[in-house]
C-alpha cells in the first residue's frame, strides 16, 4: 500500500498552451501523480516533448467551480500566488496530499480560488514569473523537502578546496 502521499499541478486561465507544455513536463519527471487545466481545452504541445498526457492524467475543468467540486477528497488546495497571506516557499512544509494550483501570468488566481486555497506560497521575487517556471519550482522544493522521495539522498563531492 502507497503511503507517501500524492499530489497533483495545474492552471487555472493559462495565457498560452506552452506554459502547461512545459510544466506538464517538469511534473511528468518529479513524479506528479495527475494534472489540470481550468478554463482551457488540452492540446497536445511540443513544449510537452515527454508527452506526458500518455503516462500521467489530464483533467480539464471548464471553470473553478468545476474542478473544486470534482477535486480528489481530503487533499489540501494550494494556490502559488504574490499575496500578503502567502507562506514564502522557504517556511511551507508540503502535506502528504497536495493540489497546486497556478493562476496565468497576466492576472494569476481569481480571487474565489484564492478563497477556496487552504494555503498560499509564494516565491522570491516581486514580480511573477513565468507560470511553467513557478510550478517547477515549487514540485522542486516539493521533492527536495520530502525525505521519504526516492530521488531525495546526498551525493558528496570529491572536490575540496585545497584540491583545486
Amino acid at each position: 500500500m502507497r503511503d507517501n502521499g500524492f499530489y497533483g499541478i495545474g492552471i487555472e486561465c493559462a495565457k498560452t498552451n506552452l506554459n502547461y507544455g512545459t510544466l506538464f513536463r517538469t511534473a511528468q519527471i518529479f513524479d506528479a501523480d495527475f494534472l489540470f487545466i481550468i478554463g482551457r481545452r488540452f492540446k497536445k504541445m511540443p513544449s510537452d516533448a515527454e508527452k506526458s498526457f500518455k503516462h500521467i492524467p489530464v483533467y480539464e475543468y471548464n471553470n473553478f467551480n468545476d474542478f473544486n467540486e470534482h477535486r480528489p477528497y481530503n487533499c489540501p488546495l494550494i494556490g502559488i500566488e504574490i499575496t500578503d497571506k502567502a507562506i514564502p516557499i522557504k517556511n511551507f512544509i508540503h502535506p502528504k496530499q497536495a493540489i497546486y494550483l497556478l493562476g496565468a501570468e497576466d492576472h494569476g488566481l481569481t480571487e474565489k480560488a484564492i478563497e477556496k486555497c487552504q494555503s498560499i506560497i509564494v516565491l522570491p521575487g516581486k514580480i511573477c514569473l513565468n507560470v511553467a517556471v513557478a510550478g517547477s519550482i515549487v514540485l522542486y522544493d516539493r521533492i527536495n523537502k520530502n525525505h521519504d522521495n526516492h530521488h531525495s539522498g546526498s551525493i558528496k563531492s570529491d572536490l575540496s578546496f585545497s584540491s583545486i
